[in-house]
């Protein structure tokens, strides 16, 4: 029996007419109108949905095709639906001629992508973003090795290419879930009977419900035809350990898991010996009653720290665009536990290739060398904390995602003093966890012009397929003064682009932002850096540091100006650029270490060798494409800190550039016996 079904009204396709091109050989539309006896109950759904056209113009497109057999089977699965709110689902009969259009146009769009990927490329875990704007995942088969979508449907005959994509043939329509993600834990009693049991007893399952929220469009959107969301997308992901490995931990029941949440957070906040300084610089006296609904009992933080607040499947866990060899890939995810992170680290060396949760590496940003990457003093897993990995599961829910985990998940005091005790780098749009829950980090410019009905936009001298930001799209993460006059702007991975991760923010107008930063893992003394790719379009900014507030005036104002138009020099006699200190370190017998500390005199730093140009093979640091500008060095306690960007120049014409941040402890960028790493 299906679970009830919620569907989004159907809205008109406005077709580029000029996207319309005559093809020698088949299109989506006509492989599949060419053959009926496989696929025409398919194809009058798309024809319902005005997919039609789409799929029959220049561009390229994704389609999974379900056979007529298993469209009737779907028909009639929604037809027979006793648990649907609506009753039948709002079929007006069972056939295909019942279907209303809202159903036609989910599940048309479902089974499109408006990019092409190949059945060598899904891999498992493997995430394709659909036109309906919800994800599907790949996964393989263990003993047969057959491809399945959303673990349901099997893909029977792959890549028949087109002209405009490819169409592979499945044997079922692709289910989703339509359930939160406590019910989809429900709904697996064999993996997570426990954990559904301590998130009754907490209440947890009412924090985890958001789906949506309406944010306002720019009244002046339509001026510039960017892509700007009408909607932010809303969503958790939980790392949940199944019943075996809690039982395997000697947790055989809820009682035992109240009891180990107690033996691991009771002192976390205690003066003198604990940890989580958030909670103690509150004055917060944690609980190992029966207070379970209480955010301070042991037993919600526990689950509270397995839990993000936003949607991520595992193939986004870490973002992958550009690295040199041999570099393992991580991102940071705060969690429900306030001001706390997990790390997430695919690794390079041991384990290559599987995905872990706070992989403890001693002086994984730090080295006693100018060494390669995988010397003896870099990247060593600590002792017992190789991390937790998580399984290429990918149970999506309505809301999110659920990953098994094969360990204990805690925030201990190895994580904050280090895990966590690092120079951590954030791409500017990890900040924004809306940006993830709606699969619009890192999408390629395709998908992101297929939202905007295949129109590019232009502001200026900005012209493509940007994302327009709304002002009120993340008020917990981001603020936009100067209402529609501060325009923020997305851009998509490029393989055009010198950026971490491929993409970055830019913007127009009188420009005036602020992020909030992530959470440090301790009070203290850190350096912000920003990396930063100077033209002579970028303009001048000031930058401001102060809590969470909509009072601009309470931020403190960072040093002098930072003046992006530079141009630095890159001296083929290896003298120093005049302005940044920046020279062709590969010229110098100790690899510019002497030049890097001239260079932070000046409060720049070469970019790192962590990622290259163009995703290239040639390494940031041998570029002046990408620099780091030493914004600050400043206390940060461990709470809500806004960093503000506002330009100094007059007109709008100017092109600021955001793409990623550096967090970076005194113990690091102030260390008498390591170096900093390069990387």
């Amino acid at each position: 029996m299906l679970p009830t079904l919620l569907f989004v009204a159907s809205c008109k396709e406005d077709i580029d007419e000029g996207n319309l091109y005559t093809f020698k050989g088949e299109t989506v539309e006509s492989y599949l109108a060419n053959r009926p006896d496989s696929f025409s109950n398919f194809n009058y759904i798309l024809k319902r949905a005005g997919m039609d056209k789409i799929l029959s113009a220049y561009g390229t497109y994704t389609c999974f095709a379900p056979t007529n057999d298993a469209v009737t089977a779907y028909v009639d699965s929604l037809y027979d639906d006793t648990s649907a709110k609506i009753e039948h689902n709002g079929m007006t009969e069972r056939s295909l001629e019942g279907l209303s259009d809202s159903l036609c146009n989910d599940i048309a769009k479902f089974h499109l992508a408006s990019s092409e990927v190949m059945a060598i490329n899904m891999q498992n875990g493997m995430t394709i973003r659909t036109m309906l704007g919800r994800d599907v995942n790949t996964s393989i088969d263990s003993v047969s090795g057959n491809t399945l979508v959303n673990a349901y449907s099997l893909i029977t005959k792959m890549d028949n290419e087109v002209e405009n994509g490819v169409v592979h043939v499945i044997d079922n329509v692709i289910r989703r879930s339509n359930l939160l993600v406590t019910g989809e834990m429900s709904s697996h009693p064999d993996l997570f009977t426990i954990w559904k049991a301590a998130i009754d007893l907490t209440g947890l399952e009412d924090s985890l419900s958001d789906i949506e929220r309406n944010v306002t469009v720019p009244s002046n959107a339509a001026t510039y035809k960017f892509y700007c969301p009408e909607k932010a997308i809303l969503g958790y992901t939980i790392f949940a350990e199944t019943d075996e490995v809690l039982r395997e931990n000697g947790i055989n029941n809820l009682q035992d898991l109240i009891s180990y949440a107690n033996s691991i957070y009771e002192h976390c906040a205690d003066a003198g010996s604990g940890w989580y300084d958030y909670y103690r610089d509150k004055g917060v006296r944690v609980s190992t009653g029966d207070d379970y609904q209480s955010p301070y009992n042991c037993l919600n933080m526990f689950l509270r720290y397995h839990v993000v607040k936003c949607r991520v499947p595992y193939s986004k866990l870490v973002t992958s665009y550009n690295e040199v060899n041999s570099v393992p890939l991580y991102d940071y995810f705060e969690t429900m536990l306030p001001m706390t992170m997990i790390k997430t680290l695919r690794s390079a060396k041991a384990g290559a290739g599987k995905i872990f949760l706070n992989r403890y590496e001693a002086n994984n940003t730090m080295t006693d060398q100018v060494a390669s990457l995988g010397s003896t003093s870099m990247h060593q897993v600590v002792n017992g904390h190789a991390g937790i990995e998580v399984q290429k599961d990918n149970i999506q829910a309505l809301n999110g995602y659920i990953h098994p985990i094969n360990g204990m998940l805690t925030y201990e005091e190895w994580v904050p003093k280090g895990v966590l005790n690092e120079r951590i780098r954030m791409d500017f749009c990890a900040l924004i966890p809306e940006m993830m829950s709606a699969s619009l980090r890192c999408p390629t410019y395709a998908e992101v012009k297929a939202l905007n009905n295949g129109v590019s936009g232009s502001d200026g001298n900005l012209n493509g397929d940007y994302v327009r930001i709304p002002t009120d799209f993340s008020p917990e993460h981001l603020m936009l003064y100067n209402g529609e006059n501060t325009r923020l702007l997305y851009l998509p991975a490029s393989t055009n682009w010198f950026n971490y991760e491929g993409d970055e923010f830019n913007g127009k107008g009188t420009y005036d932002v602020a992020f909030r930063l992530p959470p440090v893992p301790s009070d203290g003394v850190y350096e912000i850096r920003l990396g930063l790719s100077t033209n002579s379009n970028r303009g001048m900014y000031q930058f401001y540091l102060g809590e969470g507030t909509n009072n601009r005036t309470k931020m403190e104002a960072l040093d002098i100006p930072v003046d992006e138009r530079i141009a630095i020099s890159a001296n083929q006699d290896g003298t120093p650029d005049v302005t940044t200190g920046w020279c062709l370190y590969t010229l110098l017998e100790d690899l510019g270490v002497e030049s890097d500390k001239s260079m932070r005199n000046l409060g720049w730093m070469r970019g790192p060798l962590y990622f290259t140009t163009k995703a290239g093979t040639t390494p940031m640091r041998a570029l002046t494409n990408n620099v780091r500008r030493i914004v600050t060095r400043h206390n940060l306690k461990q709470g809500d800190n806004w960093l503000r960007i506002k330009s100094v120049l007059e007109g709008d014409q100017w092109q600021p550039y955001l793409d990623y941040i550096e967090i970076v402890p005194a113990y690091v960028y102030n260390n008498s016996r390591y170096l900093e790493d390069m990387y």
